[in-house]
């Protein structure tokens, strides 16, 4: 027989209800099937979906799987922030009042709390490197553009499989109108930079068709990665903000802070917007 779960779903990197990226979490996963996650995952259409479970090691408050439309991924970075949120919102209690620690797959995620905003540390990438000329190539015809547009390209991979181009502007990146048909199994995203004085300093555009999902509104794994590269390459040297969203009418806020000890913290807005229960 279906049992009922507390749920939650929440909006994530916006100050404006329903303008960031929403979550839905699961906050008993106990019992529920990799099946029926999945089921549950491909039912909401959402571009994650999430099920906290009792942590398995001393070190971390609880653990989470995240599941996309088309499978579990490693990690993700607005499952996580936004998972965190409704936890603490559910009663849950860190073992530290200022950091909350979540297990995945991809291992243990501190999660600072500062002003009633959290913050991840961006994992460590799995990949780095430039891109093959082959898969760069069909990267460039998807995307329509001519690959002089092309100022720099990198493997950005945290789990998910993430490559990136950083284009001359944010107007070109927003122009972007890809044919995701041609590469159906890339995780692929674009950033541009804006004029100095802007509100943000980057806008930044995600495709995960390798997952099922067309264009995430606003995509907290790929922020990191990339800001991780921009950090180590030399071409930020302090904070910034991302926008991300702007195609898909969202208002994605993405911030980036790295430490003194080379840390990226990655950190924006959550909101609970649904409350209640679902059945599993």
């Amino acid at each position: 027989m279906p049992r009922s779960c507390p749920f939650a779903q929440v909006d994530v990197f916006s100050a404006v209800a329903y303008r960031g990226n929403p979550l839905a979490v699961i906050l008993d996963g106990q019992g529920i099937s990799d099946a029926d996650m999945q089921q549950m995952a491909r039912w909401t259409h959402l571009s994650e979906t999430t099920f906290v479970l009792p942590a398995t090691t001393e070190e971390a408050d609880y653990r989470l799987r995240i599941f996309t439309p088309g499978g579990e991924v490693p990690f993700a970075g607005h499952p996580t922030l936004g998972s965190a949120h409704a936890w603490l919102e559910s009663g849950g209690s860190p073992r530290d009042p200022e950091l909350v620690v979540q297990q995945c797959t991809a291992g243990l995620i501190p999660i600072r709390r500062e002003g009633g905003v959290l913050s991840f540390a961006a994992p460590p990438t799995t990949r780095t490197g430039p891109l093959e000329p082959d898969f760069l190539s069909r990267i460039v015809a998807a995307f329509g553009i001519d690959s002089s547009q092309v100022v720099a390209h990198q493997w950005v991979d945290n789990g998910p499989g993430w490559a990136v181009l950083r284009l001359a502007t944010a107007q070109q990146v927003l122009a972007l109108e890809p044919d995701l048909s041609a590469i159906p199994d890339a995780m692929v995203g674009a950033i541009g930079a804006y004029p100095q004085g802007s509100e943000t300093e980057f806008e930044m555009r995600t495709f995960a068709p390798g997952v099922g999902v067309a264009e995430d509104p606003v995509c907290g794994s790929m922020n990191a990665s990339v800001g991780q590269w921009l950090v180590r390459t030399g071409e930020v040297a302090g904070p910034f903000t991302v926008s991300q969203g702007t195609r898909l009418g969202r208002t994605g806020r993405i911030s980036i802070t790295p430490d003194d000890d080379g840390t990226v913290w990655v950190g924006g807005n959550t909101t609970t917007l649904f409350r209640g229960t679902a059945l599993a």
